[in-house]
């Protein structure tokens, strides 16, 4: 079983949607959506659908320019259905304040989100 995921990118200006380039927490859970998609991928040979979230719990604040690391596992397996863990963490830090293209890399990563849910994979549509 392939029950770990990890991914990484920069939020942009058009992840911005309120005022002072503040991206809204729905990227989060985007960016959750897609790494469940690779672990059903992985896991089952097919992309499932994901049924619902147990828990999302947004912990700190994310701006267009910072680095985000998002990883997932699968914690359960069932017949069809497969519990996962979430968690996004701010790695890289934009320093408009030394210059327009300073950044950080954080020695401490800031946890910004995480989240539990469900996703289903058909018996018909598993292929491992």
């Amino acid at each position: 079983m392939n029950n770990k995921v990890l991914i990484r990118l920069r939020m942009s200006t058009q992840d911005a949607h309120y005022g002072g380039n503040l991206v809204d927490g729905a990227k989060m859970l985007a960016l959750f959506g897609d790494v469940a998609t690779e672990l059903l991928i992985r896991n089952d040979g097919n992309e499932g659908l994901f049924r619902s979230y147990d828990t999302v719990d947004f912990l700190a604040p994310v701006y267009a320019g910072d680095f985000i690391e998002v990883t997932g596992e699968i914690t359960k397996l069932g017949n069809t259905s497969r519990k996962m863990s979430f968690e996004a963490r701010k790695v890289i830090v934009p320093r408009t304040d030394i210059s327009a293209s300073a950044a950080d890399v954080l020695d401490e990563p800031i946890v910004v989100c995480r989240a539990t849910g469900t996703c289903i994979v058909p018996k018909d549509c598993q292929r491992k």
